[in-house]
């Protein structure tokens, strides 16, 4: 079986091409569940519903998982609850965020 640190880590090689940090570190990765026959599926969310790269986020995330494990397929599957805040991101992110929006200011 594929564990949850495994697919995690193997998600974490897909940026977010508008901040530039990985979706694991954004928090933009809830959950990895295996089965015994290696199918993978994925839980994730998108930082807005209107996010213009939804299918791609998508894709990569499950090429990732293809890529980087001995997953037999696997599945994402975005949901919108609980619904995504800054707050769940990593704290090395949420610092970056910050100053870059402060100097912007």
């Amino acid at each position: 079986m594929i564990s949850k640190e495994d697919a995690f880590k193997a998600i974490s090689n897909v940026i977010d091409p508008e901040v530039g940090f990985n979706l694991v570190e954004m928090g933009l990765i809830y959950d990895a569940v295996s089965d015994d026959d290696n199918n993978v599926l994925v839980t994730m969310t998108l930082s807005t519903r209107a996010c213009p790269l939804h299918q791609m986020m998508v894709q990569w995330v499950e090429e990732a998982v293809m890529k980087h494990t001995d997953a037999a397929s696997c599945r994402a599957e975005v949901v919108w609850e609980p619904e995504w805040s800054f707050d769940m991101a990593e704290q090395h992110v949420k610092d970056k965020l910050n100053q870059f929006a402060n100097r912007s200011v």
